[in-house]
């Protein structure tokens, strides 16, 4: 058999083809350094976190547990009456007054009567803090420098984000403050944004993709939308003080309804809030979902259209469950944008200290991120420990919305 006859062209192409592979090996290296780098950061902030959040802290007392025992009987073991006898002797009566009037201290179980004598007459108090990573890997030294500076202290690990911590409100004490408060606040507020923005941004996509004349109006009106997902969340944050905050302050502050809530105070209401973040993440559900309704297939609008079906019914039953996977992923970007906005709210009035839960849409409020940037401002250390826990139950949420829409999306897109 003969050999075939030599290529004149192959002493060219086998030099570029070579070239090609390196520079695309190259980019390649390029591209994974670039994974490797972004998962290396997101590691180091994930340990920063836990590693503020747990960890041993030295616990001193103001007063001795053991001086309050009752005819030899230590203070844990002591049943309700004897506990109440001791909250009696030991605090000023108007404490107690307070206490009573925020729940009858005849109606509380012996379990809370024993954690209100720990609060209020032994008042625990943290003298220092180790991070997690002293704590596990040097445990021995973290004992003796307890012991040594810290001799009366007791030594215990402790979770910073435990269930005690999401159930109780905001606190001067470290050891009592908790996110109840900012997760009700959160809730409500991204409540809000999602029942108002929603419903407008997919509407508004719907119009400017499917009935929306190709003129300069509309054109303008696309431009401002695209340039609005870019405008700094502080702008919007000024503008829903001027709006939301003042002029419909009858509306936000429920004046205008008749609501007498104690909590309300000039409009600074989680009502304003939440329209606010609405107006921010508006944009972005406007432009996700026009982009989701662009990605239906036109043959699809044309067989409907074929078969006699009117342009709403055509949107109604091929186009929206078509773009509805899409639509929900820009929603959900859109509300992990507005759960983690601060500097809007701040400027709204979002209160940064506040012991009651929100009842409704017309009262006082605060949030998870504001709570964050309030402990992380104070100056003692066990402060960033509880913001670093408070970063973790925010995870969890964001996480868990997420979650929730991400599960709705794929059945959708299975339909």
């Amino acid at each position: 058999m003969k050999n075939p006859l030599p290529n004149p062209l192959q002493p060219v192409f086998e030099p570029e083809v070579a070239q090609r592979n390196r520079l695309a090996a190259v980019w390649r290296l390029l591209f994974r350094l670039s994974v490797a780098i972004s998962l290396g950061f997101l590691a180091l902030l994930l340990f920063n976190i836990l590693n503020q959040s747990f960890g041993y802290a030295a616990l001193t007392t103001k007063i001795d547990p053991a001086s309050l025992a009752v005819n030899g009987a230590a203070l844990q073991t002591l049943g309700k009456e004897d506990l109440l006898k001791i909250l009696q002797a030991k605090i000023s009566k108007g404490r107690l007054r307070q206490l009573d009037r925020e729940l009858p201290l005849s109606e509380r179980s012996r379990e809370d009567v024993y954690a209100l004598v720990w609060q209020e007459v032994v008042q625990p108090e943290v003298a220092y803090t180790w991070p997690l990573l002293d704590s596990l890997w040097r445990p021995a030294a973290v004992r003796a420098e307890a012991a040594a500076r810290y001799p009366q202290a007791q030594l215990t690990f402790r979770s910073w984000a435990n269930a005690s911590f999401i159930r109780s409100s905001q606190s001067s004490d470290p050891l009592n403050a908790g996110v109840r408060t900012a997760i009700l606040g959160s809730l409500w507020t991204i409540a809000i944004t999602i029942v108002i923005a929603f419903p407008l941004g997919v509407g508004a996509a719907i119009y400017l993709e499917e009935y929306a004349a190709d003129n300069w109006l509309n054109r303008l009106i696309q431009t401002n939308i695209n340039n609005l997902a870019g405008v700094p969340s502080i702008i919007y944050g000024m503008l829903g003080l001027a709006i939301f905050v003042r002029t419909l302050q009858p509306l936000t502050s429920g004046a205008a309804f008749g609501v007498s809530d104690p909590t309300t105070a000039n409009g600074r209401t989680i009502l304003s809030a939440g329209l606010t973040l609405a107006l921010l993440v508006l944009p972005l559900i406007i432009i996700n979902a026009q982009e989701a309704i662009r990605a239906v297939p036109d043959s699809l609008r044309q067989a409907s259209y074929g078969l006699g079906a009117t342009q709403w019914q055509t949107i109604w039953h091929h186009v929206l469950p078509g773009a509805i996977p899409g639509i929900l992923t820009g929603a959900i970007l859109a509300i992990s944008r507005a759960i983690g906005e601060t500097a809007p709210l701040v400027v709204v009035g979002a209160a940064t200290y506040i012991t009651f839960d929100p009842s409704g849409p017309f009262s006082k409020f605060t949030t998870l991120p504001i709570q964050i940037y309030q402990w992380t401002a104070r100056p003692q250390a066990e402060f960033r420990n509880l913001a670093a826990a408070a970063i973790l139950v925010l995870l969890l949420l964001l996480l868990s919305l997420n979650a929730s829409a991400i599960v709705l999306r794929n059945r959708y897109d299975r339909k």
